[in-house]
């Protein structure tokens, strides 16, 4: 059974800063009974602050994974983890052809979640493309994958396993990660590709066989351009969405989540051209450390959306994960704060728009 959502609900996009003991835990490589009792308790604690902070929609904060991408790894074996040469962080990299796992790692999340959440749930998987761009590197994954083309193929059905056990659970929300995707509104990413039309044709195309036959499930795809890069301190990645409308017209997905805090008047444009039937989930918190948040700023971002959106369309959720990455450190009472004064930016609108 799922759960019935207010208008303007107020969600979160994945991940929340995980504790010193929580990342001590996702390290350990055997596990006890203390060690599992342990992390559900912590896991119920990242829910409990979501929901008192009044979300509607929570996750499990992604707090049982080393990294929200690296999770294919408990999904198939071929990969290895090493040291990124490039920056010195933990590094999934393909380098054997895969080969199925046992099933059931991220649906064991989502039952959790379904089991100790009061309000409604979303859990999150990383799409194909973005898999294919951070995990195959031209000399590692060589000898099982001279393509990466197709190693990005092999992830899907990973993955639609996943999705065919989180299916039974009555989860709100599916949601996709693909930042990768929305790196092709960035003149110089687009600069680096033969074809970047062709490159995000293609990271649609896998989203798409991932969600196809799937029915009662909501799918959303999260698109991220900065925010991430603003919570670990890399590179901004600018433009607007108008450079990939055709291809986010073309998800065969029910949900869009978007970055807004700092959106241009090309992205105001761009939301009035996105298909209808999108609901939008518009990144109206900043995930900035220390860049403080208040309802009433919230608010302002979504009044700007509605000039070209239906009310009923929109959700309100920060621009991206608080904490994107294994290596980002971000203050847990600071994001509760910010969680707060989002769910009070959304019932001020509902005032308004009752």
């Amino acid at each position: 059974m799922t759960y019935a959502l207010p208008r303007f609900p107020a969600s979160v996009v994945g991940s929340m800063p995980r504790p010193r003991h929580v990342r001590e835990l996702i390290e350990k490589r055997d596990w006890d009974d203390a060690d599992r009792r342990a992390m559900d308790d912590a896991v119920r604690y990242a829910v409990s602050l979501q929901e008192y902070a009044g979300l509607d929609v929570v996750t499990d904060g992604e707090w049982r994974r080393r990294s929200y991408i690296g999770v294919i790894a408990e999904l198939a074996h071929g990969f290895t983890l090493e040291v990124n040469p490039a920056d010195g962080r933990p590094w999934t990299v393909v380098t054997e052809r895969l080969a199925p796992k046992e099933a059931g790692f991220i649906a064991a999340e989502a039952a959790f979640l379904k089991r100790v959440a009061r309000v409604g749930t979303k859990i999150t998987l990383p799409a194909p493309g973005l898999l294919g761009e951070r995990l195959w590197d031209a000399e590692r994954s060589r000898k099982a994958y001279p393509r990466r083309e197709d190693f990005v193929r092999d992830c899907v059905e990973p993955l639609r396993r996943e999705i065919a056990l989180i299916q039974a659970l009555g989860i709100d929300v599916v949601q996709i990660d693909d930042p990768h995707l929305c790196l092709f509104v960035d003149a110089d990413v687009r600069r680096s590709y033969d074809d970047p039309d062709r490159a995000a044709d293609f990271a649609v195309d896998m989203t798409n066989a991932l969600v196809e036959g799937f029915t009662n499930v909501k799918f959303a795809v999260h698109l991220c351009r900065r925010a991430g890069a603003r919570v670990r301190g890399e590179k901004h990645h600018a433009g607007t969405y108008g450079w990939i409308l055709p291809q986010l017209n073309r998800l065969k997905v029910q949900h869009l989540t978007m970055e807004f805090t700092i959106a241009g008047d090309d992205d105001l444009e761009s939301l009035g051209r996105l298909r209808s039937d999108f609901e939008l989930g518009l990144g109206v918190v900043d995930v900035t450390p220390g860049a403080p948040e208040s309802a009433e700023r919230i608010a302002a971002r979504v009044e700007r959306a509605l000039q070209r959106v239906d009310p009923a369309r929109v959700t309100l959720n920060p621009d991206c994960g608080f904490a994107p990455g294994s290596a980002a450190k971000v203050d847990l009472d600071e994001v509760y704060l910010k969680l707060r004064a989002e769910a009070e930016a959304a019932r001020m609108l509902r005032a308004r728009h009752a």
